[in-house]
């Protein structure tokens, strides 16, 4: 009798995936390519963002994050249409080192905020790769339950190689999602370890995520990232790590002591939470709701928003004559002969660069 061969049981299985979908005709296939095709005008595209459609406002985000030479004209005329609808907000800035909780925190935030009414805009920037500039912009993924909320507008952004990691557009998209009626922007940071200078500059509360024994205190006191916090939140509470939280508290209040004193007579808080459990989410907003209210009691609101306008029109003067500057075809051949002069050591960078700059008068 011929034994048969044993049967082996594979690990490898396969799972039914989603159903086929219904055949959609061709008509109206055609239709929905038309309407995508469909390209609106600048005064209509205007006319949605301050409706507050979120379909407009994503186009409007999508052309001023445009460095195509003609969306220039169309980015500058949304800006002064939306512009005088602005300035409305509170802009709030969350930085924390990769894998702190930021978009948990963010997503539980937000929900607490449209609970109670208000309109909520996340802008949420990703890291570029500096090797293919690719960025994988998942923060919509992340915030599942708040991507959904109808109070709720999430734009994610690839960094590109702007300082502190937010991207360059970020002020002019804070712009428009002011002007679509959106209460509270929030600006979620790359992450610590870059120049957050300018997430600051861009914000009216500056919040740093932190983790409990992690090991980054003394790095986060070296940056300098603390002394701009208004409030530090010890994130990640929960569990066994409720004992190792509270003594970081501890720790941070202690390190807090040794900065001078703000100008704005602000003293930085430092409180606990955890965003898996959504605990210590309502103390975080009642903490900036009662900043906001003494800096506007003291008019110190007032002048910081000022001095970050003073900033944006300086370093959009800086970034326009950069852009203009290596947008020159006679520099970019020049360019490209100094770089080679330089190789040969028969210019030094100094020569270099001013013999580039001679060119551009």
């Amino acid at each position: 009798m011929v034994k048969k061969p044993k049967k082996h049981n594979s690990a490898l299985n396969e799972l039914q995936g989603v159903e086929k979908p219904m055949n959609l005709s061709n008509v109206t296939a055609l239709k929905l390519k038309k309407a995508r095709k469909q390209k609106q005008g600048i005064p209509e595209l205007t006319l949605g963002v301050l409706a507050g459609n979120k379909t407009a406002l994503s186009r409007a985000i999508t052309i001023i994050e445009s460095t195509a030479p003609k969306d220039q004209a169309a980015a500058k005329q949304l800006i002064e249409g939306c512009l005088p609808h602005a300035n409305k907000s509170i802009r709030i800035g969350i930085t924390g080192v990769p894998g702190v909780g930021k978009s948990t925190f963010i997503e539980q935030f937000g929900t607490l905020l449209t609970q109670k009414g208000h309109k909520v805009a996340v802008l949420a920037v990703d890291p570029s790769s500096s090797l293919s500039n690719g960025s994988i912009l998942g923060d919509k993924t992340r915030m599942e339950e708040l991507v959904k909320n109808k109070l709720a507008f999430i734009r994610p952004s690839a960094s590109g190689d702007s300082l502190g990691g937010v991207a360059r557009k970020t002020r002019e998209a804070i712009i428009l999602c002011e002007a679509a009626g959106y209460s509270h922007i929030v600006i979620e940071t790359v992450g610590v370890g870059q120049s957050e200078t300018v997430v600051h500059s861009m914000t009216d509360f500056f919040l740093l995520l932190k983790l409990a024994g992690a090991g980054d205190e003394l790095q986060g006191i070296k940056r300098g990232i603390m002394e701009m916090a208004d409030a530090i939140i010890i994130n990640k509470a929960d569990g066994e790590n409720i004992k190792a939280a509270k003594l970081a508290k501890t720790e941070f209040n202690r390190a807090l002591h040794l900065y001078p004193p703000k100008d704005n007579g602000w003293i930085a808080k430092t409180i606990t939470c955890s965003a898996l459990k959504n605990e210590g989410i309502k103390e975080s907003l009642d903490l900036i709701d009662g900043y906001v209210t003494q800096m506007k009691e003291t008019g110190y609101f007032i002048s910081k928003r000022e001095n970050q306008q003073h900033f944006w029109m300086l370093q959009t003067i800086e970034n326009t004559l950069k852009s203009d500057f290596y947008g020159n075809p006679k520099i970019k051949i020049a360019l490209q002969e100094q770089l080679k002069a330089l190789a040969n050591s028969n210019t030094s960078p100094f020569q270099a660069a001013a013999y580039l700059l001679s060119l551009h008068k």
